[in-house]
């Protein structure tokens, strides 16, 4: 018995198979191979095709059940993760009527913060948690307003994940936790965020129909069977986004619990077991995976645009060509805590929304030409990527949130011992490394949802936990210090 995982990215789309007894992965796979593209016919705009998201999962879908060697009869349920905040809109054919509108995109900003204004900033946090921002809602207004043609042809808009859920199985739904990523679920009133919709003028025939994010939410249809070599009738029984699944996939479902990734950005994901918001509308609040209004899951996401970037940046222009990133590890590791006064702020990859969504630039503070070496700057940089999750982590911990475990994968800036252990000793959490990723918690939700697991405990019970680091409390003063220092030439820098 088999569980089949998708993660719909915007670089690429991966799938796994994952034996639902043992909980272990038995094939994976992405495509394509190089970055999928991204169309941008102007600046801040961000779209992409979203047949070419069918096809990558046709390849990625043909070679893991190639490689497995196993039935397609055998795949029991199938889960979906989905790059978040994206718009796709079809036709009453179930035809794409214009490009995505995918989570990078910018163009919808004003809308928001017209809304924002307009609705009250009260009603908007208080109901939905979060300003407008640049999410879903404001990318469906802005196509109302600047393409009533194809406005006037919208059957129903979706996400990512539900557009792939429809091209499996005919079906065109959605999930609480997904309208609450597009600012389009009402806290308050447990419902969807009318609101907002009358405030753009959008009828509310155009949101999906809803279903829960654990549960059967339609069947493999008889022509998409064909394309994808799948059996007809196999469940869809999970969806969700890709950072509500990463928690998913790394256990994260009870308040306090934490997830946190450092790619190019980073993000620190915590589950909350109140309806609250930050005022400042610093850090997102969204639906997490389990939330229910009875039983309140939110899940508190702080991204950081500028994290593995400044890593990557200080590689291509400071180091020798052939030196890898865990040479750069060691030379860091040659300076002390706090890299001897020299502090970096991060924000160097667009606006921050920690930073009330202003783009101030990376900055360096406190080089002295004549004491310190590139060892001090290699871990300065580490330093200030961390002390910039840190910073996010006491606007999480103002909503009442308790920060005491960090779960993660073992990949990008969480390979770094210094990371690792400087993360640890300024927040005072245990991080704890698991292997996995979104396609194989993909999997795993689908198997909560297809019932085969009775909860996440024992879906989760063979996650594979590598490593735990825990705080240094020899060092916990230093670390304090250090953060200290950045967080002062921060705040001085945001005056």
């Amino acid at each position: 018995m088999y569980l089949l995982g998708y993660d719909i990215g915007s670089s690429s789309v991966k799938a796994c198979i994952v034996e639902a007894e043992t909980g272990k992965c038995v094939a994976s796979t992405f495509f394509p191979k190089s970055e999928a593209p991204i169309i941008s016919k102007q600046s801040g705009w961000a779209e992409q095709n979203p047949e070419d998201w069918w096809q990558y999962l046709k390849s990625a879908t043909a070679e893991v059940l190639a490689t497995s060697h196993i039935d397609s009869t055998d795949i029991r349920a199938i889960g979906i993760s989905y790059q978040m905040h994206g718009l796709v809109c079809v036709d009453s054919d179930q035809q794409v009527v214009r490009p995505a509108i995918i989570w990078c995109d910018s163009r919808a900003v004003p809308y928001g913060e017209k809304a924002f204004r307009e609705l009250g900033e009260e009603f908007c946090l208080e109901h939905m948690l979060n300003s407008p921002g640049n999410f879903t809602a404001m990318k469906l207004a802005w196509v109302k307003e600047h393409e009533p043609e194809n406005y006037a042809r919208i059957h129903k808009f979706m996400l990512p994940g539900d557009y792939i859920a429809m091209r499996l199985s005919g079906n065109i739904c959605t999930t609480a936790s997904g309208l609450s990523e597009g600012i389009l679920w009402d806290f308050k009133n447990d419902g969807i965020s009318t609101n907002l919709l009358n405030h753009f003028g959008i009828d509310s025939s155009l949101v999906a129909d809803i279903m829960p994010t654990f549960a059967e939410q339609g069947r493999v249809s008889a022509s998409a069977a064909r394309e994808l070599g799948l059996h007809e009738g196999t469940p869809i029984t999970y969806r969700a986004g890709d950072q509500p699944n990463n928690a998913l996939s790394l256990n994260v479902f009870e308040p306090g619990e934490i997830a946190s990734t450092a790619g190019t950005s980073g993000v620190v994901y915590g589950v909350n077991g109140n309806v609250d918001y930050d005022k400042k509308s610093r850090v997102n609040t969204f639906a997490h995976v389990n939330h229910t209004a009875r039983n309140p899951r939110t899940g508190v996401l702080l991204c950081i645009n500028g994290t593995g970037i400044l890593n990557s940046w200080t590689k291509r222009n400071f180091m020798a060509n052939g030196i890898s990133y865990a040479q750069m590890n060691d030379l860091a590791a040659q300076s002390p805590i706090g890299s001897c006064g020299i502090s970096i702020l991060p924000f160097g990859n667009g606006a921050e929304r920690v930073l009330e969504n202003r783009e101030t630039g990376c900055s360096i503070h406190g080089i002295n030409f004549n004491n310190h070496s590139i060892a001090n700057v290699t871990r300065a940089v580490q330093e200030g990527i961390v002390f910039s999750f840190k910073y996010g982590i006491e606007i999480m911990e103002q909503m009442g949130m308790d920060v005491k475990k960090i779960h993660a994968g073992n990949a990008n800036m969480f390979l770094s011992p210094i990371f690792r252990n400087t993360l640890a000793g300024v927040t005072g959490a245990t991080i704890e490394l698991f292997d996995t990723d979104g396609s194989v918690g993909a999997a795993k939700g689908a198997g909560i949802g297809a019932g085969i697991y009775r909860d996440n405990k024992e879906a989760f019970a063979s996650l594979e936990r590598l490593e735990i680091i825990e705080p240094d409390a020899d060092n916990a003063s230093k670390y304090a210090e250090a953060y200290s220092l950045w967080k002062n030439r921060l705040e001085k820098e945001i005056q």
